[in-house]
């Protein structure tokens, strides 16, 4: 896989998500539901943030993608979270795990851990929680990473060759392990940290990408549109406030061409050789197919 196929893929999925407006189910974080369904509609995705038992099944059932974001996990959520899942596998829908402060908090790291077996396409989280979630020594302080990106490198194999899907990883530089690939994505700005919810949006994003593509191609993809997104709403922003509001008419203007000229922001890896539990703290071997370009991430 080189990086400018994947920034074509990228490119067509985000075509297709404007095409198809896919409905995504998002049982997702009570404090940024509507950040995570204004980035959906702005994408051209359609956001469905049904949370009742009973109902959030029936969604899940006709709809293009799901979303589990772990940040506010009440009862009501809790009592969702098995039957929706179990209801988006039978039907065939994609479904994005996004484990907020697992591994901090222990109700929703019970709760992380029992989902793992029920494959999610792809996991998305900071590092911290990925580690917490291969089960490795995290250093997580509520929902905020204090573990590097690169020091969650093997926990991302470890999790990706367990669900058999796509792990993408946030930081500076996000990170996406499938399988033997490793992607690295150099795109968005700082001020994203300052946004309660952008990583919410994101994990919201990729549950849109996954209903049009494969794994992979999702979690690099959704990376791909926020983080360009950001470094365009920086240039228009004074601060927080201002930036969010720029961030989705940014993501709402974005184009399939902006991702298909953003190949040289990848670099695409191979982890063949690399054990899944073998506790590597640093950035993987091999050669590397694209080249970095500077920028930061949330």
């Amino acid at each position: 896989m080189r990086s400018a196929t994947l920034a074509d893929d990228a490119a067509a999925a985000l075509v297709a998500v404007r095409e198809r407006a896919p409905l995504v189910q998002c049982l997702t974080n009570e404090v940024t539901t509507n950040l995570v369904a204004n980035a959906l509609l702005a994408i051209g995705a359609s956001p469905a943030m049904a949370a009742v038992p009973g109902e959030a099944e029936q969604l899940a059932a006709v709809a293009g993608g799901l979303l589990v974001n772990l940040g506010t996990p009440g009862p009501d959520q809790r009592a969702c979270v098995e039957p929706t899942v179990t209801t988006a596998l039978r039907a065939g829908v994609p479904w994005v795990l996004d484990p907020v402060a697992v591994g901090v908090l222990s109700v929703r790291t019970r709760l992380a851990e029992d989902l793992l077996a029920a494959r999610p396409a792809v996991v998305r989280g900071n590092a911290s929680e990925v580690r917490a979630l291969a089960g490795l020594r995290s250093s997580g302080r509520g929902v905020d990473a204090l573990d590097t990106v690169d020091a969650a490198y093997a926990a991302a194999v470890r999790v990706s060759r367990a669900t058999g899907g796509a792990v993408a990883v946030s930081g500076p530089t996000d990170l996406v392990v499938a399988g033997d690939v490793a992607v690295r994505v150099e795109a968005g700005d700082p001020l994203l940290t300052s946004v309660t919810g952008a990583g919410c949006a994101l994990g919201g994003l990729v549950a849109a990408f996954a209903a049009v593509t494969d794994p992979i191609t999702a979690a690099v993809g959704a990376s791909l549109a926020l983080g360009i997104a950001a470094e365009r709403a920086r240039a228009l922003a004074r601060g927080p406030a201002s930036f969010q509001v720029a961030l989705l008419d940014e993501l709402h203007l974005l184009r399939g061409e902006d991702l298909e000229a953003a190949g040289e922001r990848l670099t695409v890896d191979s982890v063949a050789a690399r054990p899944a539990g073998e506790a590597v703290e640093g950035a993987p071997a091999g050669g590397s197919t694209g080249r970095h370009v500077p920028g930061a991430r949330s």
